[in-house]
């Protein structure tokens, strides 16, 4: 709770807390340092002055309490020190720059910083040293800005409000606030208000944490440097050449400390009440009393204001015609509407609480999850390595026969061809000496055999006896690409089957007789899905088939039966199967048959209109239009009112299955059924057979009913309220469509939708 009690603007409790517009709230003194003020007379300043502003518009904060007038801190008494100075010693544009200086003149910013839990840093107040000149024009920069217009901003929301001629006096006192952190104060043993003061003056630029101890004051800006901000934001140079640098002042001594009483608490006295904080606290406190009327409590509440007003305000003030309720009884209500609020926070911060331990639930397993698939990882990869190696080997020790293979075929030749050539060359030193002999009848002795050994030895060396049976080359070559190319996309693929699509029911509906479905996957899935497979049973609870298979996540199912109830799943397939079911979801298709005129199957002579709800036709000729529903199942009933009847023709009303002839007409194929009529009589006609004649026509006016029980596969005709004939046609069975043909005598309005009647009256006799 102490987070709650701390001051957004000092990180600390509150002191005299005031509520700001947008409810949040904020103490006082913090209050009084980012108050933000724009004087009269800077629409007046030299331009090199407005230029050195830039886009930051803020003013020196000032103390607009109606009480604070002669008291003016921080960064007001350093615009106070400077205007004074401007005014009375005419100084120059330069030394008046810093009274605009965000970095001189103790101005506060509402860039992020780290000095302040909100990021709005705040300069604190500064005792200036008796004597010094901005001491003595504080007086004359409180009155000065007292005439500007003045604005706060809430330091959590960063909303504006502007302060009227009552300043921050006219922002409520949270007493209510205030007496918690009194009881949350005594509930530590601390005394209200007693705060411990600094040891030494602390420079307030430092980004240091804690600050550095202060080392100069600016008497012109009032801001205390230490050595190294004052060399950074204020050297001796340029504007700040003729600033006044001295010794920081000592701080203030610490109040004194009342100890907190823990014997017994005395009775409250009158005007007082006991604080309700530790056991055996005894600091009395106040009732609140108006602001406006101070001697009168508070007693009721102003709806309109949103606050509590005394009796004086009803009567007198501007409270006098608002709605008010007793203090008491709203008080009450809204503590009941706070703790029921709280009800629904607690409610919040217990689902907060499980779904933290669920999510460290998680990081437990996400870290051994993490390690199994490492240790998956290694494994596979060091699997693969193991492969290569093997492969590898074998490789090798393919090279290396291929190798022993040539060595021995290149040796056994050299072999060869060496003793061939030692054989050849001794032949030839051989005949060489026979040739050298003079004795013709010894050399021909011997030359026959001698040129006979000669050709045996030449024909050795036949063709290609003198070539390499091997070549140098090894004709083994090694395509690693694929394997480089497999190794280089080698990557993670889906080994999951796609989760459980989630029904999103609130884009599933029905619509007459059909059904639309709507699924999606579920976030943060790592198995994404191929595609999805829609499957819908028959209605009657029997088994499910398949109705969509693709990659859409919406589907409309057309041509199921009326009034009945279909039970509906989706199941996503990604490469390594087909995943679980969906929950089944229950559609129930509509009770009647909503339809009109179809003008995609009407003939072209056929003319619709209002809304395809009226037909007529351009032609003498009978034309066929069908309607826009299938009928398979169930129990309907359509009426047809004749709008126009002229020269008596014979309009035909029935059904017919999608295939029908539609120039002539209706019933004189076998895709229809249908009762035909004229101004006297009606007859059934099916396959072009007319039966059951029956008296009573049809006029302008006058309403035709069409009955179609599939349940008992039978079709009847009304005229006006009446069956005309028996029933029409039995052992009807298939799927059919509303029919109607007609010529350009006549015109007729469909009505669908309709129940089937009950008080319909008895047959006509038929005539046949």
């Amino acid at each position: 709770m102490e987070e709650e009690l701390k001051c957004p603007v000092c990180g600390s409790l509150f002191r005299e807390p005031i509520i700001l517009p947008c409810s949040h709230n904020v103490c006082l003194p913090c209050a009084r340092t980012i108050a933000v003020q724009t004087p009269d007379g800077e629409q007046h300043l030299p331009p090199p002055l407005l230029l050195s502003r830039g886009a930051a518009t803020a003013a020196p904060p000032s103390d607009q309490d109606a009480a604070a007038g002669a008291t003016c801190g921080g960064a007001g008494a350093s615009a106070a020190g400077g205007l004074g100075g401007g005014a009375a010693g005419g100084g120059d544009h330069a030394d008046k720059l810093s009274l605009y200086s965000e970095t001189d003149s103790g101005y506060g910013s509402y860039t992020p910083s780290l000095k302040s839990p909100n990021g709005v840093r705040v300069l604190p107040m500064v005792p200036a040293p008796p004597g010094s000149s901005a001491a003595a024009a504080r007086g004359a920069a409180c009155s000065s800005l007292c005439s500007s217009s003045s604005s706060i901003t809430c330091p959590q929301c960063h909303r504006s409000a502007s302060l009227d001629h009552r300043g921050l006096r006219g922002f409520q006192r949270n007493r209510l606030l205030e007496g918690i952190v009194q009881r949350y104060q005594q509930g530590r043993g601390v005394v209200p208000g007693a705060s411990a003061a600094p040891a030494v003056a602390i420079c307030q630029l430092c980004d240091r944490t804690p600050p550095e101890p202060a080392a100069t004051l600016c008497e012109q800006c009032d801001v205390l440097y230490c050595a190294t901000c004052q060399l950074k934001c204020h050297p001796s140079r340029g504007p700040f050449a003729k600033h006044r640098l001295v010794q920081p002042p000592p701080p203030p001594a610490p109040p004194e400390a009342t100890p907190v009483s823990t014997g017994t608490s005395t009775a409250p006295s009158a005007g007082g009440c006991r604080s309700p904080g530790g056991a055996g606290a005894s600091v009395l406190r106040k009732f609140p009393t108006c602001p406006e009327h101070e001697m009168e409590n508070y007693s009721m509440y102003c709806v309109s204001c949103r606050s509590p007003v005394c009796y004086l305000c009803l009567e007198e003030g501007r409270h006098s015609k608002h709605e008010v309720k007793p203090l008491g009884a709203t008080w009450k209500q809204h503590k009941a509407q706070l703790s029921q609020a709280l009800n629904g926070v607690s409610d919040k911060a217990k689902e907060a609480k499980e779904f933290l331990v669920q999510l460290k639930n998680m990081l437990q397993q996400i870290q051994e999850n993490g390690l199994d698939y490492e240790a998956c990882l290694v494994a596979q990869c060091d699997a693969l390595v193991d492969a290569l190696t093997r492969q590898k080997a074998k490789l090798l020790t393919k090279v290396t026969k291929e190798r022993e293979h040539k060595l021995k075929m290149v040796w056994d030749q050299i072999n060869h061809c060496t003793l061939k050539l030692r054989q050849s060359t001794g032949l030839m030193e051989y005949c060489l000496e026979v040739i050298k002999e003079d004795d013709p009848s010894g050399f021909l002795q011997i030359s026959d055999a001698l040129i006979k050994r000669v050709q045996v030895s030449q024909e050795q060396w036949v063709k290609g006896a003198l070539e390499p049976k091997v070549s140098a080359e090894f004709d083994l070559t090694l395509d690693s690409e694929p394997l480089l190319q497999a190794i280089h996309q080698l990557d993670f693929v889906q080994m999951k089957l796609p989760p459980v699509p989630l029904l999103q029911l609130e884009k599933c509906c029905t619509r007459n007789n059909s059904v639309t479905l709507a699924w999606r996957t579920p976030p943060f899935t790592h198995s994404p899905a191929d595609g999805y497979i829609l499957e819908l049973d028959d209605g009657d609870g029997g088994q499910f088939r398949e109705v969509y298979v693709g990659k859409e996540t919406l589907c409309t199912i057309d041509g199921l039966h009326f009034n009945s109830t279909y039970n509906a799943r989706v199941k996503a397939f990604n490469s390594s199967g087909v995943g679980p079911y969906s929950k089944t979801v229950i559609l129930q298709t509509s009770d009647v048959a909503w339809f009109t005129f179809d003008p995609n199957s009407g003939h072209r002579d056929i003319i619709l209109s209002n809304d395809n709800q009226t037909a007529t036709c351009s032609s003498y000729d009978d034309r066929v239009v069908l309607g826009t529903a299938a009928f398979s199942k169930g129990v309907h009933y359509w009426e047809l009112h004749v709008d126009r009847y002229d020269n008596h023709p014979d309009p035909a009303f029935g059904v017919a299955r999608a295939s029908v002839v539609k120039d002539m007409m209706l019933g004189k194929d076998d895709k229809a059924w249908a009762m035909y009529v004229d101004n006297n009589r009606s007859w059934f006609m099916h396959c072009n057979s007319h039966t059951n004649r029956t008296e009573g026509g049809v006029c302008k006016g006058a309403t035709v009913g069409v009955l179609l029980d599939l349940n008992k596969h039978t079709l009847t005709f009304f005229i006006n309220g009446q069956q005309q004939g028996p029933t029409a046609f039995s052992h009807v069975d298939g799927v059919f469509m509303p029919a109607l043909s007609l010529n350009r005598n006549v015109q007729v309005t469909l009505h669908t939708g309709l129940e089937v009647p009950t008080n319909l009256g008895r047959p006509k006799l038929s005539g046949n």
